[in-house]
């Protein structure tokens, strides 16, 4: 890459702007606004609750963004974009993870020199992170849970589509939150049966989303802490996004718990964003492995061929790696 030029640079460490105006948007109810109908300056800047000293420039940086469109008469709607992906009242929703990168991740990125220079978060933290406090509340349980579905939701699809699920008939999600990826598992292959393995608070969220899709015959919430509860069995076990959160000692103990609840035959399938092996290309998964640094006190993010690793020392056999979307990819093994 040429050096001929800093904009690259400067634009990089000014990121942080663009990301903010559409997370106060949302977090503001712009789009849910919009959904409605189209609204003039005045009439968006009452709708949803702000000043109107900034108002028309927030509106129209969000124009310039490609986050909203704006008509001769001035009157602001939303893109094709945001009203599919941004209206929470459509169920192509994906605001939830954005509601929660505002809520609970902005912020803390902000003390990231501070974690790098002490080697763990800045403030107390236990070794699971933040899970307690996020599940101490209903409300935070249920904000939780939907961000985790909106970044499941195109994971989830792939992996019901590309795994051999005809070889099987159940199925366990370890730390489902409320239910997205069984849901979908489910949807598409009808001889399927099992369910998620949360943490009690999580219950009542699974059962009305399960629910809601008409699959409480064939889906049901286990109850436990995977460290220390014995784990339901079932043909496949599912871990996803889960094992970044902690040590290499939790990680190894988390899978050989998978490894004793399978059956002979079974499978595992971890998913995660993958770090790649030159570690140079998947920036998500290594900004990611940051975001564990600042939120847990031994979390990190690995590579497919650490993942493999774990697996094949623990005892698990015809382990491979499969691309899947958004940046993860699927480690499979069996017993």
């Amino acid at each position: 890459m040429s050096a001929g030029s800093p904009d690259r640079l400067i634009a990089l460490g000014y990121a942080y702007r663009e990301a903010k105006a559409l997370l106060s948007a949302i977090e503001l109810g712009v789009f849910c606004a919009l959904a409605k109908r189209p609204l003039d300056t005045e009439a968006l800047t009452q709708e949803i609750g702000i000043a109107p000293r900034g108002a028309r420039d927030f509106f129209d940086a969000l124009v310039a963004l490609d986050l909203l469109k704006r008509d001769q008469a001035g009157r602001y709607a939303n893109t094709s974009e945001t009203e599919l992906y941004l209206d929470p009242d459509k169920p192509t929703y994906r605001g939830g993870e954005l509601e929660f990168i505002n809520a609970n991740l902005y912020e803390r990125w902000s003390a990231l020199t501070t974690a790098l220079k002490i080697g763990g978060p800045p403030d107390e933290a236990s070794p699971a992170g933040h899970y307690a406090d996020r599940y101490a509340k209903p409300a935070a349980v249920e904000a939780f849970a939907k961000a985790m579905t909106a970044a499941t939701l195109p994971v989830a699809a792939a992996i019901a589509a590309s795994f051999p699920w005809p070889q099987y008939h159940t199925f366990l999600d370890l730390g489902s939150a409320e239910g997205c990826l069984p849901v979908e598992i489910a949807k598409i292959h009808s001889h399927m049966t099992g369910g998620g393995f949360d943490l009690p608070p999580m219950k009542p969220v699974f059962d009305r989303y399960v629910a809601a899709h008409n699959l409480p015959d064939r889906l049901l919430f286990y109850s436990g802490d995977f460290f220390q509860d014995v784990m339901p069995k079932a043909d496949v076990l599912i871990i996803g996004r889960v094992l970044h959160n902690w040590d290499l000692e939790a990680k190894t103990a988390l899978l050989r718990n998978a490894y004793g609840a399978l059956p002979v035959g079974g499978s595992l399938i971890v998913y995660e964003r993958l770090i790649d092996d030159e570690r140079r290309l998947n920036t998500k998964a290594l900004l990611s492995s940051l975001n564990m640094l600042l939120m847990t006190t031994g979390g990190f993010d690995f590579s497919g061929a650490d993942c493999i690793g774990w697996m094949q020392a623990i005892g698990f056999r015809d382990v491979y790696i499969k691309p899947l979307v958004s940046d993860h990819s699927m480690v499979v093994g069996m017993k």
